[in-house]
C-alpha cells in the first residue's frame, strides 16, 4: 500500500464521516433512546452496508445502479417511511425505541431490526454510492495489486466509521442523561422521535 496515498486517505476520509449525515444523525438517536451498547447493532448493519457500498463502487457496479436511479427507489422510499414511522412512534411515546417511564409497554426492537435499520439507510443513500465513485479511485496505486489495497482501505474506511458512530451514539446518549435529569421523558421521546423522522425524509428524499 502506498504510505503517501494512505496518509492522505486517512484524514480525507474522518472528516467526511464525521461530518453529520444520515447514519450519524441515526447513530445519535439510538444513543438517545436505547443506549450505545444496544445502538452497536444498528452500527453492525450499517457498517455493513458501508462495506458493501464501498466493495461496490471500487469493482464498478455503482455506476451501473447511478445510471438507473430506480434501483434506488424502493429502498429509498420504503427505508425512509420506515425510519419516519419509527419516528412518529417514538414522538408519540410509543413503539420500540421511544424511551419508558417504567418497565412496561411494547417490546423493545430486536437485534436484527435494528441491523436491518442500519444497514438500509446504509445502502439506499445515492450520494454515499456517489461518494465512493468518486473518494476511491484517486487512492488506488494501479502498480500494485488491487484487491490487497481495497482491503486495507475498507478496513480503514470501517474502523473510521464505527468510532465515528460510536462519538454521536455517546453523544445522544449524554443528551439524554441531560434531559432525563428534569423528569421529562415526552420531550426525549420528540427529540429523538423528531431526529428519526428527520433521517427518513432525508433518506427518502436523498
Amino acid at each position: 500500500m502506498n504510505l503517501a496515498l494512505l496518509s492522505a486517505f486517512i484524514p480525507t476520509f474522518f472528516f467526511v464521516s464525521i461530518t453529520p449525515g444520515m447514519c450519524m444523525t441515526l447513530a445519535m438517536t439510538m444513543g438517545m433512546t436505547i443506549g450505545v451498547k444496544r445502538a452497536l447493532w444498528m452500527m453492525l448493519g450499517e457498517l455493513t452496508g458501508v462495506a458493501t457500498v464501498a466493495t461496490l463502487s471500487a469493482i464498478g457496479v455503482a455506476a451501473l445502479l447511478l445510471n438507473y436511479p430506480s434501483v434506488f427507489m424502493m429502498l429509498k422510499y420504503l427505508g425512509g417511511a420506515y425510519l419516519a414511522y419509527v419516528g412518529l412512534q417514538m414522538w408519540l411515546s410509543k413503539g420500540k425505541m421511544a424511551i419508558k417511564m417504567d418497565k412496561e409497554g411494547s417490546r423493545p426492537a430486536s437485534r436484527l431490526e435494528l441491523i436491518s435499520q442500519g444497514f438500509v439507510t446504509a445502502i439506499a443513500n445515492p450520494k454515499g454510492w456517489a461518494f465512493f465513485v468518486a473518494l476511491l479511485p484517486p487512492f488506488l496505486d494501479s502498480s500494485q495489486p488491487l484487491t490487497n489495497q481495497l482491503v486495507v482501505l475498507i478496513a480503514i474506511i470501517l474502523t473510521l466509521e464505527w468510532s465515528c458512530l460510536l462519538i454521536y451514539a455517546a453523544g445522544g446518549r449524554t443528551l439524554k442523561s441531560i434531559l432525563m435529569k428534569s423528569g421529562n421523558v415526552r420531550i426525549m421521546n420528540r427529540i429523538a422521535g423528531t431526529l428519526m423522522i428527520g433521517v427518513g425524509v432525508w433518506l427518502a428524499a436523498g
